[in-house]
């Protein structure tokens, strides 16, 4: 859905979720940084190869039921074994998918080859300025990854996606 432009306050008046105009923006503390992320998985090894050349991120750890995945700006990935009868159920409270952003159009074709290699699933299209494969990893988890990133193409409205699970 589109945002109302009217109900979006001016750049130079910064609104809290209480209604109040906010503080200037050096009077401000800085927002919290997402850094990391579990996974909990089924086949450990699995997905831990698929991840790591997904992302192209090293694997800092690697455990019996667990490892860490790093990339070099600080962000990690964390998968748990959780074996194969674990359920995994879209549609119910809490994180439901990640969207990663690639740092390149090159880059957003290798995810893709590699989503394609792991399932004839994926899609790709184009929307609001940035384009967006989907795909699916070892678990049947949905896998999205854009480009650019929100900081070089902002989202303007809420994506169609977020309401089709």
């Amino acid at each position: 859905m589109p945002l109302d432009d009217a109900a979006t306050p001016a750049a130079a008046e910064p609104v809290s979720l209480a209604g109040k105009v906010a503080p200037a923006a050096a009077e401000q503390r800085p927002g919290l940084s997402l850094t990391s992320a579990v996974m909990f998985v089924s086949d450990l090894d699995r997905s831990v190869a698929f991840y790591a050349e997904l992302l192209a991120w090293t694997i800092a750890v690697h455990e019996l039921d667990a490892a860490l995945l790093a990339c070099p700006d600080g962000g990690q990935l964390y998968l748990r074994r959780r074996g194969p009868r674990a359920p995994h159920g879209l549609g119910h409270i809490g994180v439901q998918y990640l969207i990663w952003t690639a740092p390149s159009e090159n880059e957003l074709d290798r995810c893709e080859r590699v989503l394609t290699q792991q399932s004839g699933r994926v899609t790709r299209s184009i929307r609001d300025g940035f384009t967006m494969v989907e795909g699916r990893g070892p678990d049947n988890a949905p896998i999205l990854i854009a480009y650019p990133g929100p900081d070089e193409a902002p989202r303007h409205q809420v994506m169609k996606r977020i309401y089709s699970w």
